[in-house]
């Protein structure tokens, strides 16, 4: 197969995603996160409220079927009305019985969640590549596949299958990776980093050709070529987009 930067910078991050649980809710209801220090990652399956991360502005809404992967370099909250008092959300987790908590009256919002395991050398290469918060909305082309997998996720969740926890990591995975490709479409969206330097068209080519051969010794005039620039304008653009230059990346 052609080089695939996108799975070499997961293998290399030894990127895990795993399912924890989730909750339905009902009513008026609000709880506060504090910062979780690692990706996490929290699926709308029904309904609909509200997330707001310390030093960001505005509140925002997250809808069924949408996805929501916070850096984790921020305490947040989720509610149904952002003007409303947040509970600790640390003590009810704690306690709850199964992997599914419940709030308030009634079920009209479920929503499931986990976290990203990173290995060693993850945070430098892909925690520090990626915004605040990342949301990928219902409407994005990703969400039919996206849609499905929660679907499945609910289902082991709570369906009591042999083999549930298993399964459950392998889709919350397939879901994480739908989220990437959601944000490569969209260069601009992303802070200057590896993510931004896989989604960018005009330094791909270079990319693909140090992904397929690492160990060989490229020299900047071969990079700039493969790319169709001159060695000074593929030098600022690499920096400009990856954050480091071109030699340092490889």
């Amino acid at each position: 197969m052609p080089a695939d930067p996108l799975s070499d910078t997961l293998a290399l991050t030894d990127a895990r995603c795993v399912v924890s649980g989730g909750f339905t809710a009902g009513g008026d209801w609000a709880l506060r996160f504090p910062r979780p220090g690692r990706l996490k990652i929290t699926a709308v399956v029904r309904g609909r409220f509200w997330v707001a991360l310390d030093d960001l502005s505005e509140a925002v809404l997250l809808e069924a079927g949408d996805v929501a992967v916070f850096d984790g370099s921020r305490p947040f909250v989720i509610s149904s009305d952002p003007a409303l008092e947040p509970s600790d959300a640390s003590t009810l987790f704690a306690d709850a019985a199964g992997p599914m908590v419940r709030l308030g009256d009634g079920a009209d919002v479920v929503s499931i969640g986990g976290h990203v395991e990173l290995g060693r050398s993850g945070e430098e290469l892909l925690l520090h590549a990626l915004p605040p918060l990342m949301h990928v909305r219902a409407a994005a082309d990703e969400a039919p596949v996206l849609g499905w997998l929660l679907d499945q996720l609910v289902h082991e969740l709570t369906a009591g299958h042999a083999g549930a926890v298993f399964a459950s990591d392998q889709l919350a995975q397939l879901m994480f990776v739908q989220v990437l490709r959601a944000y490569l479409a969209d260069a601009d969206a992303l802070p200057a980093g590896r993510l931004r330097a896989l989604a960018d068209d005009r330094i791909a080519p270079a990319l693909r050709l140090m992904h397929a051969e690492p160990g060989r010794p490229w020299q900047l005039e071969e990079l700039a070529r493969a790319a169709s620039m001159s060695r000074t304008t593929f030098s600022e653009r690499f920096r400009a987009v990856a954050g480091v230059p071109p030699l340092t990346y490889l």
